[in-house]
């Protein structure tokens, strides 16, 4: 069978990998636009996030919705995030090396900084849609590590209800964003 735009997805929802053959040739570009954008001050991680992506749509097809989002933003959203993954790993390993180990120029500080806003500043697109509030609670439990327990503590909220704050949140995020996909204002 021949794989064409009307029919690839559906092929590689089969497990045609000729589908992703397709996707490689026809839609590479959108992913290496994104990269570049994301990774550009890593550029030793790119091929490895280029693959990782590549990964991500053969494994993910199933979840891709076309009357939700274009299949150009929804594998772009894929490289952003992924990308976005790349930044923080590389993050924690420079904030786990031995000190002892590393020579530290101011160069590497910069890039670190700038890394980290423009995770920052990622991570506050995304949590934009929901209150100041549940913002908070997200904040506490995905980046400071906190557990329920402490964050009922700290808000004087009850478990139940910070449970289900968190469902709403997620659901809220999820239909801000297309699966693993860019923001609805957001244009790639």
């Amino acid at each position: 069978m021949k794989i064409t735009e009307e029919n690839f997805v559906e092929q590689m929802k089969k497990g045609n990998e000729k589908a992703l053959e397709y996707v490689i040739d026809n839609y590479a570009w959108v992913l290496k636009t994104v990269l570049k954008k994301h990774l550009f001050y890593l550029m030793n991680f790119y091929e490895e996030c280029m693959n990782d992506c590549l990964l991500a749509i053969w494994k993910n097809i199933d979840y891709y919705e076309p009357e939700k989002s274009s299949f150009k933003n929804w594998i772009g959203g894929i490289a952003k995030y992924k990308s976005i993954d790349y930044i923080r790993k590389y993050l924690k390993d420079t904030e786990n090396e031995n000190i002892e180990d590393v020579t530290i120029s101011v160069e590497d500080n910069t890039l670190k900084k700038i890394l980290q806003n423009e995770v920052s500043e990622q991570i506050e697109k995304i949590l934009q849609s929901l209150s100041e509030e549940d913002r908070e609670i997200f904040k506490k439990l995905y980046f400071e590590d906190k557990n329920i327990d402490e964050i009922s503590k700290d808000t004087g909220l009850k478990k139940s209800i910070l449970y289900n704050r968190l469902s709403r949140g997620k659901k809220k995020i999820r239909h801000e964003c297309d699966v693993e996909g860019g923001f609805k204002n957001e244009g790639l």
